[in-house]
């Protein structure tokens, strides 16, 4: 596990409530008017707000598996917004992102926009994300990942309207690259997709690595859509390093059972946020025992567990639930901020609505944090992926990152 504070850099946003303070509310001021005070301004929106999210989730491609743990997380934080009755009603609206084998993911989001959502929460892969974000952007609509990592997107020239709760791969790295060391690997392989999530884990892992005392001896890439890994399998095997990071989605399905075949021990493995899966029904038994992984997020508690299995009972793996969930909650939350749902306006507000800009009082649900706002406070949204506070960039500045451990039915469970 390792808490995360986002590095000194910055990239400019162009909303003025991000870079300033936050503005005093509910302070009343006695004006002369007849020699009466003047009423105060009302908390939060005039009228009952009715706001329109998007999803652009993988219900097909390289990540499906990732898809209903999302698309559930979503669902949740819209049943509860609605239920609470608090000043804003949610639609969601869900939609396809494929992968980058196909163009799924703007004929995706060229319907949702039409549809004038205000939002629209994904994509779960980074590569994907590049392929529409300054479409979605560019529209004035916030776009809103639970699932990127890829450290491009700090920077990235977003007009201040790309936000994620999911942690940039500078930390997954850091904790993978020291998880390899202390578990006294002194040589490492990688196996690494050749898109901006997959180099930029495999740059800070490799760093991270080396700067314990290892050594990087074989990077072998692959692009995504390829159908055969003989070549990257005979050079990792060849190289014999102590250990192989596997830096995939499902095409672990294949890479994996073929370096075991090639006698590499399924024990020496690592898998990452990207393919950290239930193999229970496509690895022989025990292929991968003892192999190792890590995955963003802290520990789903029973609570929250039996709240998503109320939303999908047939859910298995919670990869990113939580962090799909917030981003559902915090959007609203910033709306009702705002009193509005345009981008924008929403977009001024997710700061300060995650305690990102100071001095906001804690809540933990949507309810009580909606009744804050409403009561003319300003709330600091500790949700169920973590604390959140984002940056000017967009970025959590807190973050907890899983370690995971395979057992002899080649499914995972958390170690620390």
């Amino acid at each position: 596990m390792g808490v995360f504070t986002s590095a000194t850099g910055r990239r400019s946003r162009s909303l003025s409530s991000v870079l300033g303070g936050i503005a005093a509310v509910g302070v009343s001021a006695l004006v002369l008017a007849g020699c009466a005070p003047a009423e105060e301004e009302p908390a939060g929106p005039t009228e009952d707000l009715s706001l329109t999210i998007g999803t652009l989730l993988p219900q097909s491609g390289a990540l499906a598996f990732l898809g209903p743990p999302e698309e559930a997380g979503v669902a949740l934080a819209v049943q509860e917004i609605n239920e609470a009755d608090l000043g804003i009603t949610v639609e969601a609206i869900y939609r396809d992102s494929g992968d980058t084998t196909t163009d799924t993911a703007t004929v995706s989001v060229t319907d949702l926009l039409s549809q004038d959502v205000s939002a629209i929460v994904g994509a779960a892969s980074s590569g994907v994300s590049f392929t529409v974000i300054d479409q979605i952007t560019g529209a004035g609509v916030v776009h809103f990942s639970p699932a990127n990592t890829s450290p491009d997107f700090t920077n990235y020239d977003d007009g201040g309207l790309y936000w994620r709760t999911a942690p940039s791969d500078l930390l997954q790295g850091e904790v993978l690259g020291n998880l390899i060391a202390e578990d006294g690997a002194a040589t490492l392989g990688l196996l690494v997709l050749n898109d901006a999530y997959g180099t930029g884990l495999a740059a800070a892992l490799g760093a991270t690595f080396e700067a314990a005392g290892g050594e990087v001896v074989a990077e072998e890439l692959f692009n995504e859509g390829d159908t055969s890994f003989d070549a990257q399998v005979s050079a990792l095997t060849a190289a014999a390093p102590d250990a192989i990071a596997v830096i995939t989605f499902d095409q672990a399905k294949v890479v994996v059972p073929a370096l075991v075949g090639a006698g590499y021990p399924g024990s020496q493995l690592y898998f990452v946020d990207g393919n950290l899966a239930d193999y229970s029904a496509d690895f022989e038994a025990g292929l991968v025992e003892g192999a190792k992984g890590t995955l963003p997020g802290p520990a789903i508690d029973d609570s929250f567990r039996d709240r998503l299995l109320g939303v999908d009972d047939a859910l298995t793996d919670f990869s990113y639930a939580a962090e799909s969930y917030d981003a559902v909650i915090l959007i609203a939350l910033a709306a009702l901020a705002a009193g509005s749902t345009d981008g924008a306006d929403i977009a001024s507000k997710l700061q300060e609505v995650s305690g990102g800009s100071g001095g906001g009082e804690k809540a933990t649900d949507f309810a009580s944090a909606a009744q804050i706002i409403l009561d003319g406070g300003v709330v600091d949204y500790d949700g169920a992926s973590g604390p959140v506070t984002f940056d000017e960039n967009g970025d959590p500045t807190e973050a907890t990152i899983g370690i995971y451990q395979y057992g002899a039915d080649n499914t995972y469970s958390r170690i620390n």
